[in-house]
C-alpha cells in the first residue's frame, strides 16, 4: 500500500502496541515502536483469545499461524469446591465459530507476541527500537516531537503525527506525560505456572479449560498443546508484596488434602510466579496528540479473560481513526467515545466475576445453582454483546488537510 506520509510513535512492544503497529502499517503509515527491553518479552503464561479479538487478528492476516499455535477448547469445565466432577461444561468449540464468526482459543502469551512481532517485521514501514533507555515527547500543533535515548548511548529525535502509550498498567505515558492516575492494587495475586501434560493426567481434561472454585480463591487451567504444557493460574487474596519466584501460594483450602486443587498445587511444587493484580480507572485517555491504549488506559482484573482482547480491540478502533482524521487529537477524542463505555462494562463484569468466583458457603451454594441453571449454552446468550463485537480495521479516506509527519 502507498505510504500515507504519516509517522506514529508507540511506546511498548507488547500485544496492544504490536497490534496497533501492524494495523497502522497496513494503511501505509510509518510506525516507530519504542521498547525498553532487549527483545520481545511477554511475561505471564497463558492467554485466552475470544472471538471478538480473534476476528481482528484474523483481519490482520494471522488466522493460520494462530491456529497452529493455539487450542480451540471444546468447553470450560466448572468445578465447585471439592466436587469430583464438573458441575457443568460450558460449550465452546464449533459453536463459537457458528455464533460469533471466529474461534475461542487459548495459547501462550509469548507465542502471540512473537507472532505479532514476526508479522511486523515483514513491513519495512515498522521500525522497532529495542533497549530504549528513555524517551521524551512533546505535543504541539503539528503533532509530536520525540527524543529517544537508545541502548548504544545515542539520542535520536523524530517528529510524528501522534504518540501512543501502549506501555502497560504502570504506564509512564499515562502517569508522567498526560497526568493520569497510578494503578491501584486489587488485593489479589495471580500465581502462575506451567506444568507438563503428563503431570496433570487424570486430574484435568486436556481438550478443555478447567475452572476450579475454592473459598476466597479460584484456579484456572488450560492446555497448551503446542508447548505440551498446561497453564495454571491461581487467584487468591494477598498483600501487594506477597511471595517471590519459587514460593508456593498459601491458600485457605490447605486443610483439604487430596482435593483436586491440592494435587495440582503439589505437582507445581515451587515453580509458581506471583503477579499482583492492578487496575486502572481513568477518563484521561489522551492529551493533545498523545494517547493511550490497552492496560495503559484501562487495566482490569482478568476474571473474564479480556485484558489482551480489549487492547486488541483498541488497536482496531484507533488505527483507522488516526489514518482518517486530520489531527491526532480528534482521532483520540473519537476513539475514547467509541471505546470507553464498552471497556468500562467489561471491567465491571470482570470485577463482578472475581467476587462470584471467590464466594464462600452459603453464598457459593446459590452461585452453583445459578451456574447449573444456565446450562451448557447460557454463557453464549449472556456474553453475545462481548464476543459478537466487530472490530473492523478499515479506514475512511484521509482528510483533505494533510497533517505533517
Amino acid at each position: 500500500m502507498p505510504g500515507t506520509g504519516r509517522t506514529y510513535y508507540i511506546a511498548g512492544a507488547g500485544i496492544s502496541g504490536l497490534t496497533l503497529a501492524l494495523a497502522l502499517a497496513k494503511f501505509g503509515a510509518k510506525v516507530v515502536v519504542l521498547e525498553r527491553g532487549p527483545t520481545i518479552s511477554e511475561f505471564g503464561a497463558g492467554l485466552q483469545i475470544s472471538p471478538n479479538a480473534r476476528k481482528i487478528l484474523n483481519n490482520l492476516g494471522l488466522d493460520e499461524v494462530l491456529g497452529s499455535h493455539s487450542l480451540e477448547p471444546d468447553g470450560i469445565d466448572i468445578y465447585p469446591y471439592l466436587r469430583p466432577d464438573p458441575l457443568v461444561t460450558l460449550e465452546l468449540g464449533a459453536i463459537m465459530r457458528e455464533r460469533f464468526g471466529a474461534p475461542y482459543a487459548v495459547m501462550h502469551r509469548a507465542d502471540l507476541a512473537d507472532l505479532l512481532y514476526r508479522a511486523c517485521r515483514r513491513f519495512a514501514n515498522i521500525d522497532i527500537l529495542f533497549g530504549v533507555r528513555s524517551w521524551r515527547v512533546e505535543s504541539h500543533e503539528r503533532g509530536v516531537t520525540v527524543s529517544i535515548d537508545e541502548a548504544n548511548g545515542q539520542t535520536r529525535t523524530g517528529r510524528g503525527l501522534a504518540f501512543i502509550g501502549a506501555d502497560g498498567v504502570h504506564s509512564r505515558t499515562r502517569i508522567e506525560v498526560i497526568g493520569g492516575p497510578r494503578a491501584r492494587y486489587w488485593q489479589r495475586v495471580a500465581w502462575r505456572t506451567l506444568l507438563p501434560f503428563d503431570s496433570v493426567a487424570g486430574q484435568l481434561a486436556l481438550d478443555r479449560v478447567s475452572v476450579l472454585f475454592a473459598p476466597g480463591s479460584h484456579l484456572v487451567c488450560y492446555p497448551l498443546p503446542h508447548r505440551r504444557q498446561v497453564n495454571l493460574a491461581l487467584f487468591a487474596k494477598g498483600a501487594e508484596t506477597t511471595g517471590e519466584l519459587g514460593t508456593r501460594p498459601q491458600a485457605p483450602w490447605s486443610d483439604s488434602q487430596g482435593s483436586r486443587i491440592e494435587v495440582l498445587l503439589s505437582a507445581a511444587a515451587d515453580t509458581w510466579t506471583p503477579w499482583p493484580l492492578y487496575t486502572v480507572r481513568t477518563d484521561t485517555w489522551h492529551s493533545g496528540n498523545i494517547g493511550l491504549i490497552g492496560d495503559a488506559a484501562h487495566a482490569m482484573v482478568p476474571f473474564q479473560a479480556q485484558g489482551a482482547a480489549m487492547g486488541i480491540e483498541d488497536a482496531a478502533a484507533l488505527a483507522p481513526l488516526l489514518i482518517a482524521e486530520a489531527s491526532a487529537e480528534t482521532a483520540f477524542q473519537k476513539y475514547y467515545g467509541q471505546r470507553h463505555a464498552r471497556v468500562a462494562r467489561v471491567a465491571a463484569l470482570s470485577a463482578t466475576n472475581g467476587r462470584i468466583f471467590h464466594m464462600r458457603w452459603p453464598l457459593s451454594v446459590a452461585r452453583n445453582l445459578a451456574i447449573a441453571a444456565q446450562g451448557r449454552r447460557g454463557h453464549l446468550r449472556r456474553l453475545a454483546w462481548l464476543y459478537g463485537y466487530e472490530g473492523q480495521i478499515e479506514a475512511a479516506p484521509i482528510s483533505a488537510r494533510k497533517a505533517s509527519k
